[in-house]
């Protein structure tokens, strides 16, 4: 199974999206949505967990991602070293996104994934199609609260 994944903000924060594509043998599935305010690395890790949510049963996954944040946080081992250490980067900064890098690591036990980043705008044209799936996404009206992140700042984290 092969993921592309791209999250987008219309400011940031500001409106943002989420774009999916799912690829296996020949069958294609393409996911967007999106919230009325969020941060860009939010949308980043929602693709992921998206995308990931979306498969039936346990699958080996590469997962393509123009973000070095989420490729990085999950290839390097600091997502779950943040969550070992009660959700602390290091002594003082707590970990952003913590509500979704916890529905991200559930969904790793799930599924065999392997994160690999792409340069993003480069011409890739599964990255290309997520970029105009979660930038479209963005500008619809009427999007839902990304609640997680409401309530972050609403609690001043």
């Amino acid at each position: 199974m092969t993921i592309y994944t791209d999250g987008a903000c219309l400011g940031n924060p500001g409106p943002g999206g989420y774009g999916v594509v799912l690829l296996y043998n020949d069958h294609r599935k393409e996911i967007s949505g999106g919230f009325r305010l969020t941060t860009n690395n939010r949308m980043e890790i929602y693709a992921a967990i998206a995308g990931l949510s979306a498969l039936n049963c346990s699958c080996e996954v590469t997962l393509f991602t123009d973000s070095r944040y989420l490729a990085d946080a999950m290839n390097k081992g600091w997502v779950r070293r943040w969550k070992a250490n009660g959700w602390m980067r290091n002594n003082k900064d707590k970990a952003l996104n913590t509500d979704l890098w916890e529905k991200l690591l559930d969904l790793c036990e799930k599924h065999k994934v392997k994160f690999i980043w792409v340069k993003g705008h480069d011409g890739n044209p599964e990255n290309e199609r997520c970029d105009e799936l979660s930038t479209s996404a963005a500008r619809l009206p009427d999007l839902p609260a990304d609640e997680g992140y409401e309530r972050s700042i609403k609690n001043g984290n």
